[in-house]
């Protein structure tokens, strides 16, 4: 039996000469590639009339096209928001969105959220718009009739005086006017304030019918302003070719009888025709004036116009007349004496 030792070149026989490999290591996932969902979603909700979306997602020339059209009226932000909602939209490169089936149900729930909102939005304007502007109508409206029914008393209380009254009143003067009746002779005063007037007067009767004006010593101012026979009815003025000034009138009748004393500012604007004594006022230019006159007695027509040497007689005939005379410029009062029918033309 052998006590021999193991040597160490035995011993190194019984280990191994190198440690076993190591396990091999899984290689680095790739990136995924594309664009974000959550991005494009954002961007085509909030930014889409701008293009956002699609320049994000590097398709430029659709980008600009969608931008200088306004999102296509809003039709093409639209389509946009749908095919990111559903999946649908790509990037340039033809790769989905990155994010989508993580995001979708969120994305879903606010664009709707965001829907629903502006709707109700949208319906409360309108409604408030509509009552303001109902209000706004209203108030305007009430305005309106405001100022037309204040506008409408003020003419009720003060009508609007056309100019040539009030030439006559700066005139003649002006006064409250009168009304005197009677029968048989008689004296009645003329109002005071006033140089000159116009006097409606009638007559029932059968014998003369006169009324002259008298100054404060009773005599004659030269005015005839009335002188027929029987019944009469008609205008006549005083003062205006007064020799003095007048004061009262002095009526000669046989029947009764009726004054209306009134301002030279009373009288109607010019007649085209008429029948007996009649007194107008005249506001137009110079003219050709045309008269006729169907009638047995003086017919005469005399222009006033305030004017110093100014010759108003323009007309001064016996029976029937037919004729073209000069009219001066106004304002100005006329005075026409008939006993029958006439005309006036002015050309």
């Amino acid at each position: 039996m052998s006590d021999a030792t193991p040597t160490p070149e035995s011993n190194a026989q019984d280990i191994p000469d190198s440690a076993p490999p190591a396990a091999p290591t899984a290689p680095p996932v790739p990136p995924i590639a594309g664009k974000s969902f959550v991005i494009t979603w954002l961007f085509a909700l909030l930014l889409g009339f701008f293009a956002v979306d699609r320049f994000y997602l590097g398709k430029v020339g659709t980008g600009i096209l969608k931008l200088i059209t306004f999102g296509g009226a809003g039709i093409w932000v639209l389509v946009d928001i749908i095919l990111t909602l559903s999946g649908a939209q790509r990037d340039k490169a033809g790769n989905a969105l990155v994010g989508y089936n993580e995001n979708k149900k969120v994305a879903w729930i606010v664009t709707g959220a965001l829907i629903v909102l502006s709707i109700v939005t949208s319906s409360l304007n309108g409604g408030n718009a509509e009552t303001t502007d109902s209000s706004d109508t209203s108030a305007i409206s009430e305005s309106a009739d405001v100022e037309e029914s204040d506008a409408a008393e003020e003419e009720a209380a003060e009508p609007e005086v056309p100019a040539v009254q009030g030439w006559a009143d700066d005139a003649f003067g002006t006064f409250e006017a009168i009304t005197e009746t009677g029968t048989g002779d008689s004296i009645v005063d003329l109002p005071i304030g006033a140089t000159a007037g116009i006097v409606t007067a009638t007559h029932a009767g059968a014998s003369n019918f006169a009324v002259s004006v008298l100054n404060e010593d009773n005599e004659s101012t030269g005015e005839l302003l009335v002188n027929t026979i029987g019944d009469y009815a008609g205008t006549t003025s005083y003062g205006f070719n007064a020799l003095s000034d007048g004061v009262t009138l002095q009526i000669k009748a046989d029947g009764a009888w009726s004054l209306l004393i009134a301002p030279v500012s009373a009288a109607p604007l010019l007649a085209e025709s008429g029948t007996g004594d009649a007194v107008f006022l005249y506001n137009g230019d110079a003219a050709k004036l045309t008269a006729t006159h169907s009638g047995d007695s003086n017919f005469s027509i005399i222009e006033e116009t305030d004017k110093a040497f100014a010759f108003g007689l323009l007309v001064n005939e016996i029976g029937s007349y037919n004729g073209t005379v000069a009219l001066s410029t106004g304002p100005s009062a006329i005075t026409v004496g008939a006993d029958g029918a006439w005309t006036l033309a002015v050309e």
